[in-house]
């Protein structure tokens, strides 16, 4: 019998072929620069905080890895610790923690792995990147903000280029309003606002049997599926909201935010086609406040929400009395990006970040090869130079199968010559240049 260690991944914690992880990069890359283009700056939280932390903020603790070791010892409290399953609750620590040394409002974006203990299946991973811009007042934070968050979330996607998609905008308080409006207690309000955020998966039949069974009237129920179902145009949304007779100030409130929030994001010049009114989202972490976002594929709608957020006026409370609200969204890429592959929306391309490979063709000419090199690298062009003596045949296979678009070709004539052969990998086209115009052309034709 061997003793050798069957190599396998572990289910849930995704690995990318290098072709893979190099899009997954240049999307990071891209959502990066779209936060910064809106004056976010980066921070990074540690992966571990404490468990009683990440379990007080409304988070399932059958997701949360707790920290252990192979063996205990004398005073080890590890077991008091935990992965983060988002980055949000962290960034409550840290933004409370440094309160003195943070201009506010503090703009942030945060670009990390989490972890999260859910069963393993397509599109859903135990370790994944999160995305998250959030902005942080000192005591108050104006409705402005709520109506930036969709702006860069548009941004984002329509650089993408993943095609349709629909940006999707409540307000909590107006679904809590309307609750309390009919008379539900606290209680069933909390269990309400569960099931309204799980109509769309399980469907109505499922949810109505839910909130009966948590004593809920039938009418009500019906009252209530029927206004978060409702599927208008922006403007009929509004108007059907400020027709409504719901004498409950918490939903005349939540009427009047959203309102501004629209009219704001009409005015940043997002375009309507692009976002709407959904009464029926809800956002199931309990920090939530007032905005909530939930963005989905047109086109693709299995795909599920593939970036979502909202404002929080109390997640800080945990810490202490001092009121600082926030606003943020997130987006999951690692799930987002696993999904996009799988439907072919966005494709692979080159296995290598360089741009042309310099072949081999002699040895004892390797000092002219990394001349070459040197000469393209301080160009910007990145470049690989190929060391074994194989066949030029060999040498050019690997350079198609790996996607470089360029090789160079220097024997001893081009040598003597002091020249170089660049040869385009995708039209076939070889030419013959001077070593010092090997970096124009090499640009030229890129």
């Amino acid at each position: 019998m061997s003793n050798f260690l069957k190599p396998e991944a572990i289910s849930g914690f995704p690995e990318w072929l290098p072709e893979e992880r190099i899009l997954e990069q240049s999307i990071l890359d891209m959502i990066r620069e779209n936060f910064e283009k809106y004056g976010f700056v980066p921070i990074e939280t540690s992966a571990v905080e404490k468990t009683a932390m990440l379990i007080a903020k409304g988070s399932n603790d059958r997701e949360i890895y707790t920290l252990g070791r192979l063996s205990n010892y004398s005073g080890d409290n590890d077991q008091n610790l935990a992965l983060h399953f988002d980055l949000t609750v962290p960034l409550a620590r840290y933004v409370v923690q440094n309160y003195g040394l943070l201009s506010f409002p503090f703009r942030r974006y945060q670009i990390q792995k989490v972890w999260r203990g859910e069963r393993p299946q397509s599109g859903r991973f135990r370790e994944f990147y999160q995305c998250d811009i959030d902005v942080v007042g000192d005591r108050e934070l104006p409705l402005l903000v709520d109506a930036e968050m969709p702006s860069v979330i548009y941004q984002i996607f329509k650089q993408m280029n993943i095609g349709k998609f629909m940006i999707n905008v409540n307000n909590k308080k107006i679904l809590q309003g309307y609750f309390s409006f009919y008379g539900l207690s606290s209680h069933c309000i909390n269990e309400a606002m569960h099931a309204i955020d799980k109509l769309e998966k399980v469907g109505v039949a499922e949810t109505r049997k839910t909130m009966a069974e948590k004593g809920i009237g039938a009418n009500t129920i019906d009252d209530i599926i029927n206004f978060a179902s409702i599927n208008k145009s922006i403007n009929e949304t509004m108007e059907y909201l400020r027709s409504c007779k719901v004498d409950n100030e918490l939903f005349l409130q939540g009427v009047d935010e959203l309102e501004q929030v629209i009219g704001h994001m009409n005015s940043l010049g997002i375009p309507q086609e692009s976002y709407k009114i959904n009464l029926g989202i809800v956002r199931g972490l309990d920090y939530y406040t007032g905005t909530i976002y939930e963005t989905t594929l047109i086109d693709y709608p299995g795909i599920g929400s593939i970036c979502s957020g909202g404002r929080y006026d109390n997640l800080t409370s945990f810490f202490g009395d001092k009121k600082m609200p926030g606003v943020g969204i997130s987006i999951g890429l690692t799930r987002l990006f696993s999904q996009l592959l799988k439907a072919g929306i966005i494709k692979t391309g080159p296995s290598t970040t360089a741009l042309v490979l310099i072949t081999s063709m002699d040895k004892n000419l390797m000092s002219y090869y990394f001349n070459i090199a040197t000469l393209l690298r301080d160009s910007g062009i990145k470049t690989e130079v190929y060391f074994d003596s194989k066949k030029l045949g060999d040498q050019l296979k690997y350079a198609s199968k790996k996607g470089f678009r360029f090789a160079i070709i220097a024997g001893n004539d081009e040598v003597n010559k002091n020249s170089v052969q660049i040869k385009n990998l995708e039209t076939g086209e070889q030419n013959f240049v001077n070593l010092n115009d090997v970096c124009s052309e090499v640009s030229k034709i890129m």
